[in-house]
């Protein structure tokens, strides 16, 4: 039955619709879904937010909007990558298969494609608060919320200045911000390394207690409305009738009236059956959660000129990012995970640095920054949601009720063009 509040909502009791993925986009559909009454089962190889989303940042970084090709990468790229254990790295053998994605992301870059990447994030990112919001209070789930801001920091006058196009283009959307330094630098996170100079809170940036354990809480609240999980892998796709095939790691198969694709950084091999070609790179990122009680930080800080962010948890200090182009089949270099928590010890003198958990996941990365939110070229019964990059969790709500609208026949709630499976 709907929610109440949700009784506008059209009726799906007919129709079941299959999620592969149950990563934070696949558990907020299934959510959106099941409250809209739909028959959901999400399928997964290992279970509810165990893979990337289980290992993220844990923001809502509802104010970044800017693509990523437009986040001083490729003015940082030379010096980044004459470090191959600094923010951007790239495997020497991976590097003929990523040429074509780069080309793709340096066109994406150029001033021709800004203005229409920057509208259609901005329209996702308004959308994605609200709807978080909305789903953090119809699960219960509000009190696993944090609403401390974040801090952005610089090492120096240049880094300052470099900064700020980026937050006039933020101006031009009512993002609230302050640059800070001296004393009040000082009050918003004590114990700073002097090196940072100057910084920008972000009153409005939240991030969650635990990204894991907010899926799971989620999902809970989609498994008491009927939703259901099925510990498989899924391995095609293909139209069959009226409806959709799905065939399984194990060789069975099973039918399904829609199917919604939300399986991360792997979605593209399944698109590919299809007929879809979509230019899906997996940025790779680590981090090491410390012990809780490491430092005492305050709120998200993040080291844009590093590539990475600190993030307090209430299991542990996360430490963590970077972005290594390097696919889905080459093994861990830990190493990237250690430079950052050196990083990090000379940036939190004091920092204690036993103790901690290594990770590595895969973000689903398109190199216009933006996702897939739309219907297969095979048939209509096959939806996609994935390439989200840096921001799966935070737009995850807002993408569930984009696929809830889809599904339901309902206007979008936002113009879905520049979304297109078919835009490239």
């Amino acid at each position: 039955m709907p929610n109440q509040g949700q009784s506008d909502l059209p009726t799906g009791s007919d129709i079941d619709v299959s999620i592969v993925g149950a990563g934070i986009i696949g558990i907020c559909a299934a959510a959106y879904l099941v409250e809209a009454g739909y028959r959901v089962t999400v399928y997964d190889r290992t279970g509810v937010c165990e893979e990337t989303s289980s290992g993220s940042a844990s923001a809502f970084a509802f104010s970044d909007v800017l693509p990523l090709a437009h986040k001083g990468m490729m003015r940082n790229l030379p010096r980044w990558l004459a470090d191959p254990l600094g923010p951007l790295a790239i495997p020497p053998s991976y590097l003929p298969t990523l040429l074509p994605w780069l080309f793709r992301f340096w066109r994406a870059g150029s001033p021709r494609f800004y203005e229409a990447s920057l509208a259609a994030q901005v329209a996702m990112m308004k959308l994605a608060e609200p709807e978080w919001m909305r789903l953090l209070d119809s699960s219960g789930t509000r009190g696993m919320l944090r609403e401390d801001g974040s801090l952005e920091l610089y090492e120096g006058e240049a880094e300052f200045l470099a900064s700020l196009p980026g937050w006039a283009a933020r101006d031009r959307f009512s993002i609230a911000y302050r640059h800070v330094w001296g004393e009040e630098l000082a009050a918003l996170q004590p114990g700073l390394s002097k090196q940072f100079v100057k910084a920008t809170f972000v009153p409005g940036w939240k991030t969650s207690i635990d990204p894991k354990l907010l899926g799971k809480a989620v999902w809970s609240y989609a498994e008491k409305l009927g939703a259901r999980f099925v510990r498989r892998e899924v391995t095609a796709i293909e139209p069959a009738g009226n409806g959709v095939r799905l065939r399984f790691a194990d060789g069975a198969a099973e039918s399904a009236g829609r199917v919604l694709v939300a399986a991360g950084a792997w979605s593209h091999r399944l698109a590919a059956h299809l007929g879809d070609t979509i230019p899906l790179e997996t940025e790779r990122g680590y981090n090491t959660t410390l012990p809780v009680g490491a430092f005492d930080v305050k709120r998200q800080l993040i080291f844009g000129g590093h590539g990475f962010v600190i993030t307090p948890l209430s299991t542990g200090l996360r430490i963590g990012g970077a972005v290594e182009l390097g696919g889905l089949d080459l093994p861990p270099n830990f190493a990237r995970s250690r430079a950052m928590l050196e990083k990090a010890r000379r940036f939190l003198p004091g920092l204690k640095s036993e103790g901690g958990r290594e990770w590595m996941g895969y973000r689903p990365s398109l190199p216009d920054s933006l996702p897939v939110i739309g219907a297969s070229r095979a048939t209509g019964k096959v939806l996609y949601a994935f390439g989200h990059g840096h921001l799966g969790k935070t737009q995850a709500a807002s993408t569930a009720r984009l696929i809830r609208d889809l599904i339901s026949g309902e206007m979008p709630a936002i113009d879905l063009a520049p979304f297109s499976p078919q835009r490239f």
